[in-house]
């Protein structure tokens, strides 16, 4: 048996696990979380505080633990910043204590306990402000050094995470004696319910208690309603899973601890998931959170919250201290000093209602004694456990996340959910300020009932069980007053009585103000014990009741979150959506090289046996296209299908240049700009019917101009009569280019594409392959006589292999985005690096296309003065003096001689490109006044990559400038 072992718990003592902390080996049992089986084995040093490493235990046995924070696991699965009072154990777990060095028992940084005196509340504001030049080489690096308590493992984590999405018509956030009331009402209704609790064991306080319910143990009961609700189908138990915080429209944000009680997660089982929980209703029955009463010295080990020191006896058979004391304000303490009499441990009561107080304690690395004041003079007894008790506060978190203020309660003396908090939410039991056991079983049946009956179930009979019902008997007492030594309101940031008189000295009285001038309640707990502690301090140094100096409210997460849980799968190739275009699968088996374009895996080039190098393959696929045929997949392109009698009209609102005169069985290329007339997105939408059109987008902007569409169908034009349709997914679509395109698609294509039938820029609806439904549209992006056919996605595999087969009569080829590139650039089509998002219609050579005739949206704007400046940005077409040298994108233009600096910079570099017709690099580019620069000869100098190469400026048409070979 371990040294504080006693009799009674929750825990399985047929079975021993054994664990490690601090290299040490110890022992403990099912049931038991680290701090307990640590407190168990006599261990009650587990942590030091953040500034002045002070030496600190547990305080609580629950989530609201500020000082037993630990480094959990080993290696990469290394997890710091853990709070020992949750950890469930298991056999094996290794945990490290951390912010200490050497070692725990002997650490050499709590030399700045003895320096407090210059680290009190605003040391960081007052300190880091002069010298100015110390800034940047001193303080910020010290500061950096100094910051955080744990450290990481620098590992890639090994485990995996997900998210989940479930939908319930109520949501309980609690499994005490209110949850599990209120989950077994509204299961036996029959309406769907979601009962969450952050333990693992469900029941709350009724597994820290002694006092019976129903004739029948508080853990008794819980266990049998904990049956009942798994045998109900329309309820879902979720043990180990914390609510952190209510979202918008009954949502709510989760995380379930899947694995986290395990050595590594079971095969095919994540660690961790994050689950967005939607809910017709919830019920907040997430429990109070007992809270201390500071006086000196009052951080040592052995000194916890009362309740926690019962439930640690109770629920989990550890006795912290062998002789014990409790210093409480109201009658909830007595029941601690009750219960670890009745276990064998004998225990002082100091109740400040007798005028009795503590005010010192002594022990260097743990509790040995206090000292009393009370009616017989001051005296001191020896114990190495003391249980505080200030009252309790209600856990008024989640309730507060939509804004929502607490409201002070006299009668308990704090404070409970004010009335304007998430929608759909309704608080019970002691998270609503009903602090007994009957309070809270009512409640929890009570708020059950009315979502029912708003949802439009029928609440069944009531049946409450008997159960305890004392009345609330609290006088407030916040500190020790007197004291010249340290009083702690907030252990982990060191935060002091003398910290919140210092504040409210220097005029920081805004509980906002407070906060942030002495980090009270900016630790990992989000001051959950201290922070009503500290207003209240405030509150009686300003004259002004509680009430009114207010409070601060939380804001999720409740308790902290991994980031592995935040991010879900989205890690290594998961890390965003990758999706793969039809020809996916064929390319693989050519070995394309494949690169990211936004969500989508594309073809970069597909290397031939004996290419040694990318641009082999490059000038290959660019060169035979010209001279022959190409074929590329470009179903990435957006696709949005526009119909209604508006359609047109709608077009010629989104679009800058006209849409509505677009005739029937025509393409055009437009422009879309943004409100401020900068050009966002272009691409050509096609005319099919009379009221219906296809548009085309760039494959990055598919989704944002799909969605400022939509805007501005229902907000901007909601009575005109246009519908929208994605439909990027729906259709596979190929490009195919050169002199033999037409005879390649002919030999496919059930219809007639002559140049009569189809002229340039024409579309209409065919079959291919005897019968299979396509569009089809003459539309180029490389110059050459070219079109895009589409066919419904599962036929788009069939269709690359059908067309290189047929195209092998041709010796076609198959290119990537990369000849793709090169075709473009060489033709002085614009795209993603033109379209950065500061460019106008009027530099990229296209002014001419915002007609005036007409509104639409950002036509206004894109007419200002420094937008259509003359001299300002125009394209341009950029090739070396020396044909040898390469050309980098992002460099700069500057005139002959003139210094590379800001002040004397002409444009940039925007895409460049190797021409194999050409022989050389080639580049567009933005330059000021570039139409009258043609000819001229500038250096384009690239600071970073350190180059500088003489350009002459050219057309950006490089390429068949007349357009002779796009027309066939």
């Amino acid at each position: 048996m371990t040294a504080n072992r006693i009799k009674g718990g929750l825990i399985d003592r047929t079975r021993s696990l054994r664990f490690q902390f601090d290299g040490t080996v110890y022992e403990g049992h099912p049931g038991d979380t680290l701090a307990s089986a640590l407190l168990a084995n006599g261990v009650r040093l587990m942590g030091r505080s953040f500034k002045y490493h002070r030496p600190r235990g547990p305080i609580s046995a629950g989530s609201e633990e500020p000082n037993a924070l630990v480094e959990l696991r080993a290696g990469a699965r290394r997890e710091p910043n853990t709070r020992a009072t949750v950890v469930e154990l298991f056999d094996g777990l290794t945990a490290d204590s951390q912010n200490r060095w050497p070692s725990l028992r002997f650490d050499a940084l709590a030399v700045n306990d003895r320096l407090s005196n210059f680290f009190a509340a605003g040391f960081y504001y007052k300190t880091f402000m002069w010298p100015a030049a110390f800034w940047e080489k001193l303080y910020e690096p010290i500061i950096r050094r100094a910051a955080g308590l744990g450290s990481l493992s620098r590992q890639d984590d090994p485990d995996s995470y997900d998210k989940g999405f479930v939908h319930c018509d109520l949501l309980v956030i609690g499994a005490g004696p209110a949850g599990l009331m209120a989950a077994l009402t509204a299961g036996r209704g029959g309406a769907r319910v979601i009962l969450a609790d952050e333990d693992f064991r469900m029941g709350g306080r009724l597994n820290a208690e002694s006092f019976g319910i129903g004739g029948r143990s508080g853990a008794e009961w819980a266990d049998k309603a904990v049956a009942e609700l798994r045998s109900l189908p329309n309820v879902r138990l979720m043990p180990r899973c914390t609510v952190l915080g209510a979202m918008d429209h009954g949502i709510y944000a989760a995380v379930e601890r899947v694995s986290d009680h395990l050595p590594e997660p079971l095969p095919g089982k994540p660690r961790q998931v994050l689950w967005r929980i939607y809910s017709r209703r919830a019920i907040l029955a997430g429990g109070a959170t007992e809270r201390p009463i500071a006086f000196e010295n009052n951080d040592r080990p052995g000194i916890m919250l009362a309740g926690a020191l019962r439930a640690y006896a109770n629920r989990w058979g550890v006795a912290v201290g062998r002789s014990a004391a409790v210093f409480t304000n109201n009658d909830d303490g007595l029941r601690t000093a009750a219960d670890l009499e009745a276990r064998g441990i004998p225990c002082r009561v100091i109740d400040s209602r007798k005028g009795e107080e503590v005010i010192d304690t002594s022990g260097r690395l743990g509790l040995t004694s206090i000292t009393i004041r009370g009616p017989k003079g001051i005296q001191t007894i020896r114990c190495d456990a003391l249980g505080v008790s200030g009252g309790w506060n209600p856990n008024v978190n989640i309730t507060s996340h939509h804004r929502s203020r607490p409201v002070w309660n006299e009668a308990i003396a704090a404070f409970v959910p004010g009335r304007d908090g998430p929608q759909g939410l309704a608080a019970a039991g002691a998270a609503a300020g009903r602090l007994s056991t009957h309070g809270a079983l009512e409640s929890g049946a009570a708020r059950a009932e009315e979502a029912l009956v708003d949802l439009g179930f029928t609440a069944p009979k009531r049946s409450l069980p008997e159960a305890e019902d004392a009345p609330i008997a609290i006088t407030p007492k916040w500190y020790v007053h007197g004291g010249t030594g340290r009083a702690w309101i907030d252990p982990q940031n060191d935060v002091t009585v003398k910290d919140v008189k210092l504040a409210h000295q220097e005029n920081y009285v805004s509980v906002e103000h407070l906060k942030r001038y002495t980090t009270l309640g900016m630790a990992t707990d989000q001051g959950k014990t201290g922070n009503v502690l500290g207003l209240a301090i405030m509150a009686e140094l300003t004259g002004k009741p509680i009430p009114e100096t207010g409070t601060t409210i939380y804001r999720p997460p409740y308790t902290p979150v991994a980031m592995g849980a935040l991010g879900g799968r989205a890690r290594g190739q998961e890390f965003k959506p990758r999706r793969l275009t039809p020809s996916h699968k064929w390319a693989s088996e050519q070995g394309a090289v494949f690169v990211e374009v936004g969500y989508w895996l594309r073809s970069q080039w597909l290397p031939k046996p004996g290419e040694t190098h990318w641009r082999e393959s490059v000038d290959r696929e660019v060169l035979t296209t010209r001279r022959s045929v190409g074929i590329c997949d470009v179903t990435t392109l957006g696709k949005i299908d526009i119909q209604g009698t508006d359609a047109g009209a709608f077009l010629d609102k989104v679009y800058a240049n006209t849409f509505s005169t677009l005739a029937v069985g025509k393409c055009r290329y437009g422009l879309m700009l943004r409100e401020d007339g900068i050009v966002y997105d272009d691409g050509t939408t096609a005319r099919l019917g009379p009221n219906e059109y296809v548009m085309t987008t760039t494959t990055a902007n598919a989704v944002l101009v799909f969605r400022n569409l939509e805007f501005a169908r229902q907000c901007l034009y909601p009575d005109m009569d246009v519908q929208l349709i994605s439909t990027t997914e729906a259709w596979a679509q190929y490009s195919i280019a050169g002199p033999n395109a037409r005879n390649l698609l002919q030999k496919i294509v059930d219809q007639d594409i002559s140049d009569a039938a189809l002229p340039y820029m024409g579309c209409k609806d065919v079959t291919v392959c005897g019968g299979l439904r396509a569009r089809i549209f003459r539309i180029s992006f490389s110059g050459e006589l070219a079109y895009e056919i589409a066919v419904p996605t599962r036929y788009g595999d069939a269709l690359i292999r059908e067309l290189v087969a047929q195209g092998a009569e041709f010796d076609a080829v198959v290119y990537g985005t990369e000849a793709l590139g090169v075709m473009r650039v060489e033709k002085g089509h614009v795209a993603g690096n033109e379209l950065n998002g500061q460019s106008t219609a009027l530099n990229m050579g296209l002014g001419k296309m915002v007609s005036r005739k007409k509104d639409s949206i950002g036509m206004v704007l894109a007419q200002r003065d420094g937008l259509t400046d003359p001299g300002g940005y125009r394209l341009v077409g950029v090739r070396p003096v020396d044909p040898a040298r390469g050309l980098t994108a992002g460099s700069h233009f500057l005139e002959p001689g003139a210094a590379a600096v800001a002040a004397n910079d002409l444009g940039w570099l925007t895409s460049v490109v190797h021409s194999p017709h050409l022989g050389h690099s080639i580049a567009l580019g933005y330059l000021k006044g570039g139409e009258a620069r043609q000819g001229q000869r500038l250096r384009a100098a690239n600071l970073l990559a350190g180059t500088e190469v003489e350009v002459e400026i050219v057309s950006p048409h490089f390429f068949d400038p007349e357009g002779a070979r796009l027309h066939g």
